[in-house]
């Protein structure tokens, strides 16, 4: 059974942007805090390793190809020695780790940037990642769209986990399905915090707390935790004044790194943050009987729902560019045979029992013993 008491914590860390050994040595550094602080889990910012893209939509053409070369060079893979470094970290500290990062594809021959959540457990071991289904508007041009079984959640002894990354926290199907997938725990990256000025398109870095007002995150936040009756652990981007070597401060336009991290128990009370304009380590102390005292009058898988009235359905597939199929069904379809039967016969026999030609293949295939 999961222990009744916890400690979250988010590292409102500034990334040695576009600086990978950097990065790396400071991820460390903050997990061993996090450690000392008694944290059970450490949540890092959206693409803290090793930024986030604050470039995209302000650079010419030739120099976002450069500069997404750079972030190629400096991203995290599954198998990268970094990811081993910081297993060791966390297996030191003895807490679990969600890490939002750039990572590099492993499908070979695919060099795709994804936006991510490396899901790391006490022992260090790389457990799990979660890629962001559907970048935000400019973000298509740096990421890839992730595969559907990245929708995910993780048992852990303090409880089920899971996470979304920035504008996810919002998509109303994708919170239900890591609700039913049993989540408890949930990290919520973001690439920092901001004013809006009457829709998200018109968005400025936030000065203070204040921000608070029109910012979407801070409601978007406390409804997760209370829809869900999760404990959230939101952590968000913060970058100093200080224009990053090699970049000028016209290049970041969109740099809304202002921090804004929160930590919040499944009433939607915030127990701590927003902590806003400076790097920092959250923490907070949570008891599980938060969560049953807030179920008791809404439970979103239990009493309080009506999966006869509405339900969903969740896909775990994982997208492939290749699917090997073999003997007479991979000759097939309408121009060759299928099993002992003619394409013309396949055909027939579709159009006579109004089924695909696909279903009578396969049952021909199945007889034929192929």
């Amino acid at each position: 059974m999961p222990t009744e008491s916890f400690r979250l914590a988010a590292a409102q860390v500034e990334p040695v942007y576009h600086d990978k050994a950097g990065t790396l040595d400071k991820t460390c550094r903050w997990i061993e805090k996090a450690g000392d602080a008694g944290a059970d889990l450490v949540v890092f910012p959206e693409t803290y390793f090793p930024g986030y893209p604050y470039w995209r939509g302000s650079v010419s053409i030739p120099r976002w190809t450069d500069l997404m070369v750079e972030l190629q060079h400096n991203s995290l893979h599954v198998d990268d020695d970094a990811v081993a470094v910081i297993g060791e970290a966390v297996a030191e500290a003895d807490l679990h780790v969600a890490l939002g990062t750039n990572e590099l594809s492993d499908r070979p021959g695919s060099d795709t940037l994804y936006n991510s959540i490396f899901y790391f457990d006490r022992d260090g071991d790389l457990v799990g990642r979660h890629r962001k289904l559907m970048p935000t508007h400019e973000e298509r041009a740096i990421w890839g769209r992730g595969d559907p079984s990245s929708l995910a959640t993780y048992d852990t002894d303090i409880g089920t986990l899971g996470g979304l990354i920035c504008y996810e926290n919002h998509m109303t199907l994708s919170k239900a399905a890591l609700t039913a997938m049993g989540e408890e725990i949930h990290a919520a990256v973001w690439p920092g915090f901001w004013e809006q000025h009457g829709h998200p398109g018109d968005k400025t870095r936030a000065d203070d707390a204040a921000a608070r007002d029109t910012c979407d995150i801070y409601p978007a936040v406390r409804e997760y935790a209370f829809e869900t009756q999760s404990f959230v652990a939101s952590c968000s981007a913060y970058m100093s004044e200080d224009v990053p070597d090699e970049f000028s401060e016209e290049e970041l336009g969109f740099n809304v790194a202002a921090g804004g991290s929160m930590l919040v128990n499944p009433a939607g009370i915030v127990k701590a943050g927003p902590l806003v304009g400076e790097e920092g380590l959250l923490t907070a102390e949570f008891e599980r009987d938060e969560r049953r005292a807030t179920k008791a009058y809404f439970d979103a898988m239990g009493h309080y729902t009506r999966w006869d009235a509405v339900s969903l359905e969740v896909s775990d597939e994982t997208l492939a560019p290749m699917h090997r199929r073999s003997g007479a069904r991979a000759a097939g379809g309408l121009g060759e045979a299928s099993g002992d039967l003619s394409a013309a016969r396949v055909q027939e026999l579709a159009a006579e029992y109004d089924v695909p030609v696909e279903a009578v293949e396969a049952v021909a295939d199945e007889v034929a013993g192929r």
